[in-house]
């Protein structure tokens, strides 16, 4: 059996390493345009924190460790076209036209920064770096600038602010809603890390959308927004990625925002072709819709799905809760499931739990301030967000568990954790339980 994936990120090599795992003597092929092999998509942040010290360094797999499971590889090769009726891949390489056939075909193009609502966003002076090339670029441009402006308030953006800030650049930050990483976030929960961002002299621009982005001869940049401008050394472009899907034959059915529609076994429209990783989307929460949440733990999770059933379906995803973890401005910030502001919108009667609860027993014990989101009439665990100056991000992982296995705020009380007075508190700040701290169930809306 020969297996053709396209794109050799997050999503497609872990459905090579499933497939290899799986079918020992397949025939396993992966193509990318990119030059390079598994650059993770966040180095350049990895590299402005010191904790690697080159971009060099940014790769979560080698071509050596491929190679020892036997799958071949070939990078510079750009998809033009697929044809899902004669199973074959049109791909150009160094000019060169080359026709591959597969028996199966798995398709984790992943995606790029772009905007088509932003005139001239996509232009060379605006920078960004998803891709090794692209940071390469973005690097030495940033170290010859004094002032940035950011836009879009999401992740990307937010932890670029703080990093750049720390290097005494003057930043300003443009985000469409009224307040940061609203995806993730109620914006209670969130007010302390955006007031340290003023405080970091971060210049925030919130309900504000861009129109446009213009470079004059000096190579300033100009960002427009409503009858206002600023101009500053460069600007980085932080809003949604979007999946380049152009070689697509006629056959492969879309969502209306042209990500690929599959099912919860990641199989297409077309038999024997899979989608995974940031070309789709996923089902999100209670519902049977589906959403785009490109993560990198949606990824890798598709791909492996994909690759399970790749002969007959065995294996379907279980969606995702868009689970996150990061730590910005002395923050440790989590979320996962939905929050408070997007249940108004789910036709299901959400309350909210807020609790501030000390990690430890020692008399200096940090806390960790989290809000829970529930269902009113089962109290079956809908979502949480967490927020601390400790690393609290682990917990995270404990509460997405929670929620996927469906369990009730009575559920997480009886969950058995073990007790150390220099590492835990009587009560896990996972159990739920509110007679220690506070509690608040007042809806922010």
């Amino acid at each position: 059996m020969k297996v053709v994936i396209i794109g050799a990120s997050f999503a497609g090599v872990a459905a090579a390493l499933e497939v290899r795992k799986k079918q020992s003597d397949a025939e396993i092929m992966l193509l990318d345009k990119q030059s390079t092999l598994g650059y993770i998509p966040n180095g350049l942040h990895l590299y402005w924190e010191n904790k690697i010290d080159d971009l060099e360094s940014a790769y979560f797999i080698t071509k050596e460790q491929l190679g020892k499971q036997g799958i071949r590889y070939c990078l510079e090769a750009s998809v033009e076209k697929i044809h899902t009726v004669h199973k074959t891949v049109d791909y150009l390489r160094h000019g060169q036209e080359v026709k591959i056939a597969y028996d199966k075909l798995i398709i984790a193009t992943g995606s790029s920064q772009l905007s088509q609502k932003i005139s001239g966003s996509s232009g060379e002076s605006v920078l960004k770096y998803k891709r090794h090339h692209e940071a390469q670029a973005a690097l030495a441009k940033m170290e010859a600038s004094q002032s940035v402006t950011i836009i879009g308030a999401g992740q990307v953006g937010v932890e670029a602010a703080d990093l750049l800030s720390q290097q005494k650049k003057k930043v300003t930050l443009i985000e469409s809603m009224d307040y940061v990483l609203f995806k993730y976030f109620d914006r209670d929960m969130i007010q302390p890390l955006q007031q340290k961002m003023v405080e970091q002299g971060i210049k925030l621009r919130l309900n504000q959308t861009v129109s446009s982005i213009t470079t004059d001869a000096d190579k300033q940049v100009t960002v427009r927004f409503g009858n206002e401008a600023i101009t500053s050394d460069t600007a980085i472009l932080g809003v949604n990625v979007r999946p380049d899907l152009h070689f697509l034959d006629e056959h492969i059915q879309l969502h209306m925002d042209q990500t690929i529609a599959v099912d919860r076994y990641m199989r297409t429209s077309v038999e024997d072709v899979f989608a995974v990783g940031d070309c789709i989307q996923l089902t999100f929460g209670e519902d049977d819709d589906t959403v785009y949440i490109p993560l990198v733990n949606n990824a890798v999770r598709t791909g492996i799905v994909a690759a399970a059933n790749l002969i007959q379906p065995e294996r379907t995803f279980k969606g995702s809760l868009r689970t996150i973890g990061t730590s910005i401005l002395g923050y440790y910030i989590a979320s996962t499931g939905v929050t408070e502001a997007e249940s108004l919108f789910t036709g299901q009667t959400v309350k909210a739990y807020r609790q501030e609860v000390r990690l430890t027993s020692l008399p200096d014990a940090d806390t960790v301030t989290i809000k829970w989101l529930y269902d009113a009439a089962s109290h079956v665990l809908l979502g949480a967000q967490m927020i601390s100056t400790s690393n609290i991000l682990e917990k995270i992982n404990t509460v997405a568990l929670a929620i996927q296995t469906k369990q009730t705020l009575e559920d997480l009380q009886q969950k058995d954790y073990f007790f150390h007075p220099s590492f835990t508190q009587m009560i896990s700040a996972t159990n739920v339980v509110s007679w220690l701290e506070a509690r608040d169930d007042g809806n922010e809306n």
